[in-house]
């Protein structure tokens, strides 16, 4: 592990965990450069923190070791847990996100990523469906990774779910019945517009429309099925 970690940044924002490590939570820093984010980061006046950032270059910074509790997910929701912040390890990407220019993940910045996340996943035995994006367990307050992140490369690793390939009629009678199915999947579907542009994001990325239409119910479904056939781990 340590072979990994080019710096030691350390950050002040921490404290106890309060559940046992179950998913990993992807970010991307939405700022200007990479000292901008780290500056904040590891700021007590902002009091936010994760366990690791990389770099565009490939370069990861340990701030926050992993059997401590980052402050990165704030409030948020993820299958039935309410404080993510305990049970995840949050990896930060650089990258200056929508309000700056989005742009594409490097090939390096995705290099050290994998061996980065395969080695967590290992070690808290995490399942690839608790992968996930901050958009997922936030989707009213957050977009990121976005939808130029590269789910596909990880799930090729078996470090997240792949995005089903399915051609079928919708299998749900209406959208309530599509809404009630995406918060057994996990999602919060309190703001349902939010919670379907969250879907998309993470699952068809080409259209982000928040509207349930028989591609992403197709998805979703497949998805469930897996999940009960125990294909997600």
């Amino acid at each position: 592990m340590t072979e990994l970690i080019d710096f030691e940044t350390p950050s002040p924002n921490w404290n106890e965990r309060k559940l046992p490590v179950s998913m990993v939570v992807l970010h991307y820093t939405g700022m200007q450069s990479a000292d901008e984010a780290l500056e904040r980061l590891c700021s007590e006046e902002f009091g936010v923190s994760a366990h690791y950032l990389i770099e565009e270059d490939g370069q990861i910074h340990r701030l926050v070791r992993e059997d401590r509790r980052a402050w990165h997910a704030g409030k948020s929701f993820w299958r039935g847990i309410t404080d993510v912040n305990s049970a995840s390890v949050g990896i930060e990407l650089v990258n200056p996100g929508h309000e700056f220019g989005y742009r594409p993940f490097p090939d390096a910045q995705m290099e050290a990523l994998v061996p980065l996340l395969a080695g967590i996943v290992q070690r808290w035995d995490v399942p690839r469906a608790n992968v996930v994006g901050h958009s997922d367990i936030a989707p009213t307050r957050k977009d990121d990774p976005g939808d130029l992140f590269d789910w596909d490369l990880l799930a090729a690793h078996r470090l997240a779910l792949r995005t089903p390939r399915v051609k079928m009629p919708s299998p749900f009678e209406n959208d309530g019945a599509f809404f009630l199915a995406l918060e057994r999947y996990g999602y919060d579907i309190s703001d349902p517009q939010a919670a379907m542009r969250a879907f998309q994001r993470r699952w068809r990325p080409h259209i982000i429309d928040g509207l349930v239409d028989g591609e992403c119910s197709a998805i979703l479904f497949s998805l469930l099925l897996d999940r009960d056939a125990g294909k997600t781990r």
